[in-house]
């Protein structure tokens, strides 16, 4: 006698509560019962709150003032949080926020919490990405409809993913710490960029560079190797990028044209690394800022620098990710994906 099929698990009932946690902000955002998408969305300082569980609770204070009590209490919840999630204890990368994933959920009375990596949740977006979320790096090319992807992002620091067709039209997130591989040197000049961060880095990562707080490093590090005046305390990263863009700060533009053609060759690596025929997409909060300078860098040229599979790089697109609630956007499809 065959086995009975396993019962389906029951979805998960809205309202959801959903948040995207970085080191230097939280996006919070509401999923109602119309199914009308995301809404509702705040972003608040961290540092302003001083756990998630208060940033959550002002989040839906304020929201309770226009939906009402009774409209604004959550049944489920999904946080997507700038860091490895491995177990009950949370501690975020680049924040001084720390938590308990099971007490948070009781703290906010939820009937069930997810919580994930944010670039996790950043992968689970990309299928639902339509061509208006995105602007192509580079060609426009169309990777086949189930192959790999993968999403790299600087924003406080440098988030890395992988996502894989899964069973049933379910897509599977491959989360990791790819922000924290070595970063390699693309010619001379990267080369001697490199040395120099390594008299006061042992370890040069990726986001040790390629990140908000890494453009200040790499600012130094291009005044030093091009002997230029020294900068003292180099300009934050939001100023970096508005002194290139405006063209009054030389050194600004060549710390930004560096960044974009190291961000290049490390995406070059991460396409090879997972085989994301489907696409590596760009996000984090830095890119988009950039606008046309970076869509004209030396970007995809660097991530199709790979020697013998230059030619077969040539075939994956780039996508620059112009949603800024894709990461919302996937914090809703894994509670999708969940068991109710």
């Amino acid at each position: 006698m065959s086995a009975l099929p396993a019962p389906r698990p029951r979805p998960l009932s809205r309202p959801w509560l959903l948040a995207d946690v970085g080191g230097t902000h939280a996006r919070f955002g509401w999923l109602g019962t119309d199914g009308l998408g995301v809404a509702e969305v705040r972003t608040l300082v961290t540092a302003d709150h001083p756990t998630p569980a208060a940033a959550a609770r002002a989040y839906l204070a304020d929201l309770a003032t226009r939906l009402g009590p009774r409209d604004s209490v959550p049944h489920a919840a999904a946080f997507a949080v700038a860091t490895a999630v491995a177990g009950d204890e949370v501690a975020l990368t680049n924040s001084g926020w720390s938590f308990s994933v099971c007490a948070l959920q009781r703290e906010l009375g939820l009937q069930r919490l997810v919580v994930l990596n944010d670039f996790e949740a950043l992968a689970l977006s990309l299928p639902r990405l339509g061509t208006a979320k995105v602007q192509p790096i580079g060609p426009a090319l169309a990777g086949p409809p189930l192959a790999a992807r993968a999403v790299i992002g600087p924003g406080t620091g440098l988030g890395v993913a992988g996502l894989v067709a899964g069973d049933a039209g379910r897509w599977i997130a491959v989360p990791g710490e790819g922000g924290h591989a070595t970063l390699a040197a693309g010619d001379d000049f990267e080369a001697a960029l490199l040395c120099a961060v390594r008299r006061e880095y042992a370890h040069v990562s990726a986001e040790r560079l390629l990140s908000g707080i890494g453009l200040p490093v790499l600012y130094g590090a291009v005044a030093q190797v091009e002997g230029a005046p020294h900068p003292g305390m180099p300009p934050a990263a939001p100023a970096i990028v508005a002194a290139c863009l405006d063209g009054s700060d030389a050194l600004a533009v060549r710390t930004v044209d560096v960044f974009c053609a190291l961000l290049g060759g490390f995406a070059g690596n991460v396409a090879l690394t997972f085989g994301a025929r489907g696409g590596v997409y760009v996000g984090g909060g830095i890119v988009p800022r950039l606008g046309e300078r970076f869509l004209t860098s030396k970007f995809r040229g660097r991530f199709e620098a790979k020697g013998r599979f230059a030619s077969y790089l040539q075939a994956f697109p780039t996508w620059l990710v112009t949603d800024t609630l894709a990461a919302l956007d996937g914090a809703a499809c894994a509670l999708d994906q969940a068991d109710g």
